[in-house]
């Protein structure tokens, strides 16, 4: 039953993903680095930092623990991020696909960024891990409704849908 649902996560990730990036390719430069009252500064800061997040956790999956800051440009460009985050999408969906049920019970063992090292079930993990990304990505959301472009539903149910 877990394997379904985060399965079902993974392929809603990169929908969502795909919808706000659609949305976010229509803004401007200016409007796209722009600063704005929120944790990461702009639309590039909140977008990259899913990214980062993205790539500390599938690290941690695959049994390593890069040493990334939290606040890291991994691209300067939008163009070159999307790429990534589309490479990233299909990573995910892949790790998905070759899970099982047992899987979901196993532990993760991993570093934190500062270095401590924890230990945490697989299952728990992937709730944070998509729960990461909603949350950011309704950051992001949030500010495109702070521009012209109208922010596109991302709401599970739409996806679900969709299906």
């Amino acid at each position: 039953m877990m394997l379904k649902h985060f399965t079902r996560f993974a392929a809603y990730n990169e929908w969502a993903n795909t919808r706000l990036y659609d949305a976010v390719e229509l803004l401007s430069d200016e409007e796209y680095f722009a600063s704005r009252p929120a944790f990461f500064g702009s639309m590039h800061g909140v977008l990259n930092h899913i990214l980062v997040g993205d790539t500390i956790w599938t690290s941690r999956m695959h049994g390593t623990s890069p040493s990334i800051a939290l606040d890291a440009e991994m691209y300067p460009d939008r163009d070159t991020l999307r790429t990534a985050r589309q490479k990233m999408d299909t990573e995910i969906i892949a790790y998905m696909a070759e899970r099982t049920e047992v899987d979901m019970a196993g532990d993760v063992r991993f570093k934190t960024t500062s270095g401590d090292p924890q230990s945490m079930e697989l299952a728990v993990l992937l709730a944070h891990f998509f729960n990461h990304q909603t949350h950011h990505r309704g950051q992001a959301h949030g500010m495109l409704s702070q521009t012209d472009v109208a922010p596109p539903p991302l709401d599970l149910l739409y996806f679900v849908r969709d299906q």
